[in-house]
C-alpha cells in the first residue's frame, strides 16, 4: 500500500509520506502526534479540502486505507466530506446547547428585573427609591414576570404597560422606564443577547399622559397647587389643631422651604449658632436629594421665627439625635415617615371619607399636600422679589447648566435675608383676618 510502519515511525515533525496507490492519503508527523489525513479538491467548488482520519498508530495503515476509500467514494459521488463533517460537528454542538438550555430554567422577566434591582438600584439609590422599585416589580409584573425575557414580544410588552396607562399613567410611565433600564442592564451584563430588542424603550413613547388626580370623585387636573395669601394665613392659624409633631413639620415646610425627607430626618447635631449670630440648620449632603451629584454641597438653612422656635424646642427635648423620632414595634428609634405627615393632613381634609365615624376638626383650606407648602413659600419669595438664583439655592436645587458650572457663590447672606423676610411675611399673613 506504499506506507511502511518503520518509515512512519522515523518521520520528523513537519515531514509526511504519501502513496501513489492512495491519492490524497497522507500521514504527517507533528511535535506531539502523527496523523492520517485525506486531501482532495471539492467537487462543489474545486477548492482544496482536508479531512482528518485519525492518529497513527491508533489508526493502522490498513484502517487508514479503508477510511480513505470511503472518503474518496463520497467525493466521487459529488459530496464534500469536509463540509459534511463540519455540518455534523455544528449539529452536535447545537444539540448540546439545546440540551443544556432545556436542563436550566429560562431567564425570566422577573429575574431580569431582580438582577437589575440588586445590581444597580439597591447600591445607587436612596432607601425610599429602592423600596419603591422593588414594590413595582413585585406587584405590577403579574404573569409577564414568568415569561422568558429573551422571547418577550412587542405586543406582550405593550399589553403590560397599557394595562396601567389608562388608570395609573404616572405609575405606568415609571414601570416602563424601570423595565427599559432593566433590559439595558441585562444586555450589558451578558444575561440577554445583544440582539434582544428592548421593547420597553420603544412602546408608547410620548403616549402615556396623566389625567390629573381626582378628589371626592371630581377631577382636579394636573395643576400644581399653590395656596393663596389668604389660604396661607388661614392655614397657619389652624395649625395648632394638629398634633405638635404635625404642626412643627408643616411649620418647617413653610418657614424653610425644605423637603419632607429633610424635615423628618432633622437631627439636633445639625443645628448650631454660627459666628454671624444666626442659628443655622446644616443638612448634610448625603441627606439631600442632590447627593448623587458630585458638585452638590450641604444645604445650609438659616432659621427664623417659628422655624427657629420649633428647632430649638425639639433640640432641647431630644438632644443631638433625631428631632422627629418614632419607636418601631421592636423598640428601635427611627425618623417619622413622610407619609405619616401626608396621611394626617389628608385625614383632616373636608372631603376625606376615611373612618367617617371619627370626629375631628376639618381643615379650612382644602386640596393641598405638605409638599404644596414648599411650592407655596417659594412662590411667595418670588412675589416679594427674591432673585431666582437665591430662591433655587434656598430650595436646595443645583443651579442649571453653565450657571451652575461657573457660579459657585454659596448665597449664605442672601438666604438669611430672604428667609427672614419670608418669616415676617408669613407672620403678617397669619395675623391678617
Amino acid at each position: 500500500m506504499g506506507f511502511d510502519a518503520r518509515a512512519i515511525k522515523l518521520l520528523q515533525p513537519g515531514q509526511h509520506i504519501t502513496s501513489a496507490e492512495a491519492p490524497g492519503l497522507r500521514v504527517e508527523a507533528h511535535s506531539d502526534r502523527t496523523t492520517w489525513t485525506y486531501r482532495y479538491r471539492s467537487p462543489l467548488d474545486q477548492r482544496l479540502r482536508q479531512v482528518k482520519i485519525g492518529m497513527w498508530p491508533a489508526v493502522s495503515v490498513h484502517a487508514a486505507f479503508v477510511a480513505w476509500e470511503k472518503l474518496r467514494d463520497q467525493r466521487d459521488s459529488g459530496r464534500d466530506p469536509a463540509a459534511e463533517a463540519r455540518s455534523e460537528r455544528e449539529q452536535a454542538r447545537l444539540a448540546i446547547v439545546e440540551k443544556g438550555a432545556a436542563a436550566s430554567p429560562p431567564y425570566t422577566v422577573a429575574q431580569a428585573c431582580y438582577d437589575y434591582w440588586q445590581g444597580h438600584v439597591a447600591p445607587t439609590r436612596a432607601s425610599k427609591g429602592v423600596t419603591e422599585v422593588k414594590r413595582m416589580f413585585d406587584t405590577m409584573l403579574c404573569d409577564t414576570g414568568n415569561l422568558e425575557a429573551s422571547r418577550i414580544s412587542r405586543a406582550q410588552a405593550f399589553d403590560l404597560i397599557k394595562r396601567y396607562a389608562e388608570t395609573a399613567p404616572v405609575q405606568a410611565g415609571k414601570l416602563r422606564a424601570e423595565l427599559g433600564a432593566a433590559w439595558d442592564y441585562a444586555v450589558d451584563s451578558g444575561r440577554l443577547p445583544e440582539s434582544c430588542p428592548n421593547w420597553w424603550r420603544l412602546i408608547m413613547r410620548g403616549k402615556i399622559r396623566s389625567k390629573g388626580k381626582q378628589i371626592a370623585g371630581e377631577k382636579v387636573g394636573t395643576a400644581q397647587r399653590v395656596l393663596s395669601a389668604d389660604e396661607v394665613g388661614a392655614l397657619i392659624r389652624w395649625l395648632p389643631n394638629f398634633s405638635r409633631l404635625i404642626e412643627d413639620a408643616l411649620t418647617l415646610y413653610l418657614w424653610t422651604c425644605t423637603r419632607g425627607a429633610e424635615i423628618v430626618g432633622m437631627e439636633g447635631r445639625e443645628i448650631h449658632r454660627e459666628a454671624d449670630g444666626l442659628v443655622w440648620w446644616v443638612i448634610p449632603k448625603a441627606r439631600t436629594k442632590s447627593a448623587r451629584h458630585e458638585n452638590s454641597t450641604d444645604l445650609r438653612v438659616p432659621l427664623f421665627g417659628r422655624a427657629l422656635a420649633v428647632a430649638m424646642r425639639r433640640k432641647d427635648r431630644y438632644g443631638d439625635g433625631l428631632l422627629f423620632p418614632t419607636k418601631t414595634r421592636d423598640g428601635k428609634i427611627r425618623a417619622v415617615e413622610q407619609k405619616t405627615i401626608q396621611a394626617t393632613v389628608y385625614f383632616r381634609q373636608p372631603y376625606c371619607q376615611t373612618r367617617v365615624d371619627t370626629t375631628r376638626a376639618r381643615l379650612p383650606v382644602s386640596r393641598w399636600s405638605p409638599h404644596d407648602l414648599r411650592r407655596t413659600s417659594r412662590t411667595l419669595l418670588a412675589a416679594m422679589g427674591c432673585p431666582d438664583a437665591v430662591g433655587e439655592s434656598i430650595l436646595g436645587h443645583m443651579l442649571p447648566g453653565v450657571l451652575g458650572v461657573y457660579n459657585k457663590h454659596a448665597y449664605d447672606s442672601e438666604r438669611a435675608g430672604w428667609l427672614k423676610r419670608l418669616s415676617d411675611h408669613l407672620e403678617y399673613l397669619a395675623a391678617s383676618v
